[in-house]
């Protein structure tokens, strides 16, 4: 299949408002054919189910999620279409997932957003949300593989449920701020802990959040229409299928749309940014003794009624 993009186009429709009141329940996924090929963009209505790649109708519809959400309530009602006629079906079995939204403006994360990890590190819950960062290159897919760092002998794990941002935005408040919301994936929140706890980098998270294949990301992203209780999710997390998390989003401090709000008071969110939302209990460093990865694990991360992620340590 070939994929034709129109640049006229998307600068035609990109100052127009993304209605994320319309979305309605669907699973938008970034993929690659087994056989080869580019990238793709495609619409679930189920895990598991077919996928219609509505890259491969329109040559006006973009390959990515991030432009199609800049391209606002014109490129949604074209999707809707699309998947009501049925057109261009690819069966799950002949694709191989990618992150479902790369090249973000922005890769936001919040700490210590669970009362439970709070608590197993003897902290006292924060009064305002923490925000740090990751890098956009550190997104890698739903089953690649996480590369420990020569420089780290204890990389932890995170699973976090995270918001994905669906129009322009600044200064919201919390009534605003869900609006903003296009819908949620899973995300890792891998950890250098001797990076980001030991002293190093003068004690800035940075270095040891944002190194290469620190975020994998998927499978999909879920429209927020399409989850009954945001609020109400099961997070867990294995290690070769040993549970270590075990938590719900209903422990979040802060829930989505406080931290959407919080955030836009000091940047502009853009479509396509990625937030993620903070891990419950169970992470290594805070274990007797500590676990950490190590070359050969399966971490797998799940959220209930998003997905699973299931990535192999190298």
């Amino acid at each position: 299949m070939t994929i034709k993009t129109s640049t006229t186009h998307f600068l035609r429709v990109a100052s127009r408002a993304f209605s994320t009141s319309g979305s309605q329940n669907m699973r938008f996924v970034q993929f690659v054919n087994k056989n080869g090929g580019p990238q793709h963009l495609g619409v679930q209505l189920r895990p598991g189910g077919d996928i219609t790649d509505v890259s491969a109708v329109d040559s006006r519809m973009p390959n990515n999620l991030k432009k199609f959400l800049e391209g606002g309530e014109d490129l949604l009602k074209k999707v809707k279409r699309i998947v009501v006629e049925g057109r261009s079906i690819v069966s799950e079995a002949d694709v191989n997932f990618l992150a479902p939204v790369t090249r973000m403006d922005k890769l936001a994360c919040i700490g210590l957003n669970y009362r439970g990890h709070c608590s197993e590190q003897n902290l006292e819950p924060p009064k305002s949300p923490v925000i740090f960062s990751k890098f956009a290159s550190n997104i890698v897919g739903p089953n690649d593989n996480i590369v420990l760092p020569s420089i780290s002998d204890k990389v932890d794990w995170e699973v976090e449920l995270a918001i994905v941002i669906g129009k322009k935005g600044k200064s919201l408040n919390n009534h605003e701020a869900e609006d903003y919301i296009f819908g949620y994936t899973v995300a890792q929140d891998i950890s250098a802990r001797d990076w980001q706890k030991g002293g190093r980098n003068g004690g800035q998270f940075l270095l040891g959040k944002g190194m290469d294949t620190f975020c994998p990301l998927g499978p999909a992203v879920i429209t927020k229409e399409a989850i009954c209780d945001i609020n109400n999710l099961a997070v867990k997390s294995w290690v070769n299928g040993q549970l270590k998390q075990d938590g719900n989003t209903s422990e979040l401090i802060f829930k989505p749309h406080d931290i959407v709000a919080y955030l836009s008071q000091f940047v502009t969110l853009l479509p396509g940014d990625v937030i993620l939302t903070g891990t419950p209990a169970g992470v290594g460093f805070a274990r007797k003794p500590p676990e950490f990865l190590k070359k050969g694990d399966i971490l797998e991360s799940e959220i209930e009624s998003i997905g699973r992620l299931r990535n192999t340590v190298v």
